[in-house]
């Protein structure tokens, strides 16, 4: 992880935690999960990165490279500025019925063709 410059956390779950990192030489922001080395690394966490290198699509975060650390194992993805969308909900309290109509319908559709993208993707 020498290329990069670890700026902040941005989330955590069950298999470990996110940081924003930058890379030092082109200054490009990247998501990077760290997951703990050991039992957490079976074999979802190995589909996970088999399955997210092989997909291309605009809608869907894109998969950059694995790097093993002495304690870690991490894997850097591009950086989705926006946040997540349950975080924009819950923080905005309500959304007026215009806004909902414009961001459902995009949510929607953008969800819908990634989902497809994925699906067709994975099974042939």
């Amino acid at each position: 992880m020498e290329r990069y410059e670890v700026i902040r956390d941005i989330g955590s779950g069950n298999f470990g935690v996110a940081k924003l990192v930058r890379k030092k030489w082109s200054g490009e922001l990247y998501a990077v999960k760290f997951i703990e080395r050991g039992l957490k690394i079976d074999e979802h966490v190995q589909r996970e990165i088999i399955n997210h290198r092989s997909l291309k699509h605009p809608n869907i975060i894109r998969f950059k490279e694995v790097v093993l650390t002495p304690t870690h194992l991490a894997i850097v993805m591009e950086y989705a500025a926006g946040g997540e969308l349950f975080e924009r909900i819950c923080s905005a309290g309500r959304f007026g019925e215009d806004e909902v109509h414009h961001n459902h319908h995009h949510i929607l559709k953008q969800s819908l063709s990634a989902f497809v993208y994925e699906a067709i993707t994975l099974v042939f």
